[in-house]
C-alpha cells in the first residue's frame, strides 16, 4: 500500500484524533516503529548527538542527513517521511530549494522541516510552491541552541507567547503543510493548536497538540540525560517493539504526555 500522505493527518486534525511519531535513523528501527504503529517518521538531525555524539545537531551535513533518510526509507513503507534540514542548509530561499530538492530526490523525504519564525515565510512560500511540503519548528530549536542560551523552555513571557502565536500563523499563511512545536507551555500549545488549520506536533509541548513526537532513543531509556517532558516506555515492557506499542496508544489515549511531561 502507499505511504500514509498529508491527507491522512489532516483528516485525523478535523476528527479529533491524534497520532504518534518518532524519529529514526535506520532501517532497522524505521521497521520496528512502523510495526509498531508509528504514523510519521522524523529523520532528525538530533542524530547528530544520539548517533554521532556530537554536543548539538549543528556539526550535521545535507550529505548525513541524505544518508540516514535513505536508511529508514529502505526499512520503511508506510509512515509519512519527515526529514530535517540541518543547519544552514536553508539560509537563503535559493539554498533551502536546493538542498530541500536534494532530500527529496535522493532521501525520498515527503516533508521537510525547517526551523525558524515569520523570517522563514518567503522560503517556505518557495519551497510550497515548487512543490515541497515544509514542517515549519517554533519554540526551542536547536540549531539555535546557543542563541536561545541554552536548552530552555521558550514563550513562557506575554510578548514571546504572542511571537510565537504570530509566527504560527504567518508560517502557515505561506504555505506549511504542518507546525512541530518544541519546548513550550502546554497552555500557548493548545492555542497554537486550535489557532491553525494544519497539524501540530508537539515535543515537550502539553498533551493538546493534534500529535506526540519524541526522539526514539529518549522514550527507550537509551539517553544519557533524557528530557523531562520524556518518559522511558521500555521501563514497563518486555522488549522495544512493545515499549513503541505502549507510546503508541498513550499519544491516542491521551494520557501522554501528563501534566508532569509538560511546561506551564
Amino acid at each position: 500500500m502507499p505511504r500514509l500522505s498529508l491527507n491522512h493527518f489532516r483528516k485525523l486534525k478535523r476528527q479529533g484524533e491524534k497520532f504518534a511519531s518518532l524519529t529514526a535513523y535506520d532501517a532497522s528501527f524505521a521497521r520496528v516503529i512502523e510495526e509498531a504503529g508509528i504514523e510519521l517518521v522524523l529523520v532528525g538531525d538530533s542524530l547528530g548527538m544520539v548517533i554521532q555524539g556530537h554536543e548539538s545537531t549543528l556539526p550535521v551535513s545535507i550529505e548525513e542527513m541524505i544518508y540516514h533518510s535513505q536508511q529508514v526509507h529502505r526499512g520503511s513503507d508506510k509512515m509519512l517521511l519527515m526529514v530535517d534540514m540541518p543547519f544552514m542548509s536553508y539560509a537563503t530561499p535559493d539554498t533551502a530549494l536546493h538542498n530541500a530538492a536534494r532530500l527529496m530526490r535522493e532521501g525520498y523525504a515527503q516533508i521537510v522541516k525547517l526551523e525558524g519564525g515569520t523570517w522563514l515565510a518567503d522560503t517556505v512560500k518557495l519551497l510550497t510552491e515548487r512543490g515541497i511540503p515544509v514542517c515549519a519548528h517554533l519554540g526551542l530549536m536547536p540549531q539555535s541552541v546557543h542563541q536561545l542560551g541554552g536548552y530552555v523552555v521558550q514563550g513562557r513571557a506575554a510578548d514571546d507567547a504572542e511571537r510565537l502565536r504570530q509566527d504560527a500563523l504567518a508560517l502557515q499563511a505561506a504555505g506549511a503543510s504542518m507546525l512541530l512545536l518544541e519546548c513550550i507551555p502546554g497552555k500557548l500549545a493548545a492555542e497554537i493548536t486550535q489557532l491553525l488549520t494544519i497539524p501540530v506536533i508537539g515535543i515537550g509541548a502539553g498533551a493538546d497538540c493534534d500529535g506526540q513526537i519524541l526522539v526514539l532513543y529518549d522514550m527507550l531509556g537509551l539517553t544519557a540525560k533524557p528530557p523531562s517532558f520524556s518518559k522511558n516506555f521500555l521501563l514497563e515492557q518486555a522488549d522495544i517493539q512493545a515499549a513503541i506499542i505502549s507510546y503508541t496508544q498513550a499519544v491516542k489515549n491521551k494520557t501522554f504526555p501528563t501534566p508532569e511531561q509538560t511546561f506551564s
